[in-house]
């Protein structure tokens, strides 16, 4: 089996929690979740919560070296039949990807269309999103097939000929393009207001609701629960630094939200719109916001929507990884044709996503009062997700132990750091997890 390189490891991790998480999601959670209060607990959260899972991730695929599944039953102290159900949480990953690759192939159609016709007006910028989601089926299906045609391609080329060659193109032109966004908008006036938004810290904004959505971000921008992380690791050699690769994923991925979070803000107060707008700010605010800044803003238009696609393709690799692998090691797939079965299930599913959100087909496919498009969101983002990660921190916390999960990380762990992390994944991590469950059917 062939291993990434150390970097190649680093990247592809990295590729795998930067993508529309970072770049679409964390700055409308911030702008809706009061701004300071929501980046300080993230910063916070991520940092003690979401380093340990990761590490947990990292460490169980590291000394299991298959799927996620085999890992469990290989590492496991007792022979545990159950094991074998937790495959059920490898589906998250395409159910994803259905959904991702949809939003996705729109960030296509607002690169090659949109930024060659930028809005100058709110009416026509809600008007050109309606259009595309309500009235622009075929579109959606082009955009959505060439995404998903593009990840299965890259994932039958294998880890080190696919995946992270990929990731060692597609990362570094993404950090380049989102520090001359930022260097741009810091020669504005608004930056500094934009600035003061993101980090003054006000505690009067702190309420549950902004607690658990700093929550679910973390969770959210590191890839846990869906196998992708413990997938990864298996890749990697036996005496691999984790704690060190860990924080080189973390730390790249918060200054990528950061970052996009004050360009996008700074353009957002610079223009009189409102950071609150939700989710509409990516494909709604920001296209107006351009179109204001006349040429210079289609060029912008076509770097930010260029680094959308180089972030949003590294993450749909990752999403298609762990279930390809599974088939191959459980089932004797070769790569091609568990690659292309995992791609038919996700493109059927994304048709249906598609054709739900179609103002034609929408009452069809509308069940209980939500949409397939939310069904397949609220499994994957509200149980199969808190559930993997839930299955990961309980494995390594209470099934193999403080002396087993010593043992693993000892050569990069000191005695009292491994305490603390051991404390917070064994205890910590779980009640979190179940907080954030519990929320999610209140």
């Amino acid at each position: 089996m062939a291993n990434f390189s150390k970097f190649g490891f680093i990247l592809a991790t990295l590729g795998s929690s930067i993508g529309l998480g970072h770049i679409w999601r964390f700055p409308y959670m911030a702008g809706s979740n009061g701004g300071g209060a929501f980046v300080i607990l993230y910063l916070f959260l991520t940092f003690t919560v979401g380093v340990s899972m990761l590490l947990v991730d990292m460490i169980i695929g590291n000394r299991g070296k298959k799927d996620m599944v085999s890992c469990y039953e290989q590492l496991s102290p007792k022979p545990m039949k159950f094991w074998k159900v937790s495959a059920i949480l490898l589906i998250g990953g395409p159910l994803i990807l259905s959904f991702y690759a949809v939003v996705l192939g729109w960030i296509f159609y607002y690169l090659f269309v949109v930024s060659f016709d930028l809005p100058l007006n709110l009416d026509y910028s809600q008007a050109q999103f309606a259009h595309l989601r309500d009235n622009s089926l075929w579109w959606q299906i082009l955009g959505f097939s060439v995404c998903l045609f593009l990840t299965a391609w890259i994932v039958c080329k294998g880890i080190k000929n696919g995946i992270e060659k990929l990731n060692f193109v597609l990362m570094p032109l993404l950090f380049i393009i989102f520090i001359g966004l930022l260097i741009y908008a810091m020669g504005m006036p608004s930056f500094g207001r934009a600035f003061d938004f993101m980090f003054a810290f006000h505690p009067e904004k702190i309420n549950l609701g902004v607690i658990f959505a700093s929550l679910g971000q973390v969770f959210f921008s590191l890839s846990l629960g869906v196998g992708t992380i413990v997938t990864y690791a298996a890749f990697t050699k036996s005496n691999e630094n984790l704690l060190k690769s860990s924080l080189w994923v973390v730390i790249p991925g918060i200054l990528i939200s950061l970052i996009a979070g004050l360009m996008i803000f700074t353009f957002i107060f610079a223009y009189g719109g409102k950071p609150e707008e939700g989710a509409g700010l990516v494909f709604v605010s920001l296209p107006l916001i351009f179109g204001k800044m006349g040429l210079v803003g289609n060029v912008i238009a076509i770097l930010f929507f260029c680094a959308l696609i180089f972030a949003g393709i590294t993450s749909t690799v990752s999403l298609l990884e762990p279930v390809v692998l599974y088939l191959i090691n459980r089932f004797g797939f070769k790569r091609l044709s568990a690659t292309f079965w995992t791609s038919l299930f996700v493109y059927i599913i994304g048709l249906l996503v598609i054709f739900s959100i179609d103002s034609h087909y929408a009452d069809r496919l509308t069940f209980f009062d939500k949409s397939f498009f939310d069904w397949v969101d609220f499994v994957t983002s509200s149980i199969l997700m808190p559930l993997g990660g839930l299955c990961s921190v309980v494995f390594l916390g209470w099934f193999l132990g403080r002396k087993k999960a010593y043992e693993f990380s000892k050569h990069f762990f000191g005695q009292k750091l491994f305490k603390i992390w051991f404390f917070i994944v064994k205890y910590i991590a779980p009640l979190v997890i179940l907080a954030i469950l519990l929320l999610h059917f209140k």
